[in-house]
């Protein structure tokens, strides 16, 4: 069996891909009980919101969105003609293929880092440098309806959070992100046993009263952020139906019983029930070993589910409200190693995107005729910071609306991929 690793070792590749898959599968749960049409239309016309899927590791994008078959560096991948003419994207991704006339190609990223947590980093928030909140903390804040039932920004991944302070910021705890392993709910959402529901009213007023007490003496911003978590979990008790129960067999076929179709129904039914952002985490692409197998094996998990989870999206009338990005946080070095793989290569790379806001069919920038560097229309992570918020409509260009306080919600320096925005 081959080996692999999931983050970045540079010894070895030493977890069995396979074997990560059927222990995680087998403690995976039901996706409950799903929104229905008439509410995802509802959706669709009062709101906006955004679906991230993260492949996480770093994506090759040779063996995805901008494949150069029969050069030097292109490998044994052949391109494919989409649905939109003109268009080629690998032999790996032959749904997404059909389906290229929903979504569009920025093939000139240039983030200048190689490095995970950095290259992530900066992928999320728009910034090299400084504590500012991710895309889908923005998106909480600005687009979670008020009497939403759901916490605005949630991340569904097979691992726990890296991330401290939840990617908010300075925009508080409230707008975090709410980290759900796999497709179980957060623990201890149920009330203690034998605890009626005066007596619980009663505890709450009591961690209310405990809590004033608390910021009288120390940081307001401590109380908030286990305020924040507090209810972020009473909103997820209202709403636990969604995590119980098994999904249909129809969907089960469509998307897949591998944990990644299982988090793309999940997404599904957050989407359907008002979260502002959901994103959804791939693990395993950092390939710096047997690139290519991996790549077979990976892409063909992505592919079917992510397009099943499209389908329904525009089958419900939500694609025209739900912007659609498919990312990394940089991509493959052309040159192919001694271990057959490739390692990691923020010059030149490429993500995908779709959905609300977004001129569909379209390919921004390229890269030379080697893969190595690029060629025309050079963007960063700034940009397409920019271009996800003017897509749901939110001027990235004005300030945060915070108390005393003037910060940009996009990077000044930088602005939109124009040419992207519908």
């Amino acid at each position: 069996m081959m080996r692999r690793n999931h983050g970045c070792n540079p010894v070895e590749h030493i977890m069995a891909r396979r074997q990560f898959l059927a222990s995680s599968a087998a403690s995976a749960v039901g996706m409950g009980v799903l929104g229905n049409r008439a509410q995802a239309n509802q959706l669709q016309r009062q709101e906006k919101r955004i679906l991230q899927v993260f492949l996480q590791g770093g994506v090759s994008q040779l063996e995805s969105w901008d494949p150069k078959p029969g050069t030097v560096h292109g490998g044994p991948f052949q391109a494919i003609p989409t649905s939109v003419p003109g268009i080629h994207i690998s032999e790996l991704l032959p749904h997404v293929a059909q389906r290229m006339h929903l979504l569009s190609i920025v093939r000139s990223i240039n983030i200048k880092i190689n490095d995970h947590e950095q290259g992530r980093q900066f992928m999320e928030k728009g910034r090299r440098v400084g504590d500012y909140p991710y895309v889908g903390a923005v998106a909480s804040k600005y687009l979670t309806p008020p009497d939403s039932e759901l916490p605005g920004y949630v991340h569904v991944s097979s691992r726990g959070l890296n991330d401290v302070a939840g990617g908010a910021a300075f925009l508080g705890a409230k707008h975090s992100q709410l980290k759900l392993i796999g497709v179980q709910p957060p623990t201890n959402l149920a009330a203690p046993s034998g605890l009626d529901d005066a007596a619980d009213v009663d505890r709450n007023q009591l961690r209310l009263e405990f809590n004033q007490r608390f910021a009288q003496r120390r940081s307001k911003a401590l109380t908030e952020a286990y305020d924040a978590s507090y209810h972020q979990a009473a909103k997820l008790m209202g709403r636990k139906e969604m995590f119980e129960g098994e999904a249909s067999q129809q969907d089960l076929d469509r998307y897949g019983t591998h944990d990644f179709g299982r988090y793309c129904l999940l997404a599904r039914t957050l989407l359907e029930n008002g979260a502002a952002c959901v994103k959804v985490t791939h693990h395993g692409y950092d390939s710096h070993a047997e690139n290519f197998n991996f790549h077979l094996e990976q892409l063909g998990e992505f592919d079917k589910p992510f397009c099943m989870l499209l389908d329904d999206l525009k089958a419900r009338g939500m694609l025209e409200s739900t912007l659609v990005v498919i990312y990394s946080e940089f991509g493959r070095t052309p040159k192919v190693n001694v271990r057959y793989g490739r390692d990691h290569w923020g010059t030149a790379w490429s993500i995908a995107l779709g959905g609300c806001g977004i001129q569909p069919g379209a390919v921004v920038g390229k890269t030379n005729d080697k893969g190595t560097a690029v060629a025309d229309r050079e963007v960063d992570a700034g940009h397409l910071f920019h271009t996800y918020l003017q897509a749901v409509g939110l001027d990235s260009t004005a300030d945060h609306d915070l108390q005393g306080r003037s910060i940009p919600i996009g990077d000044p320096s930088v602005a939109p991929i124009e040419e992207l925005l519908a």
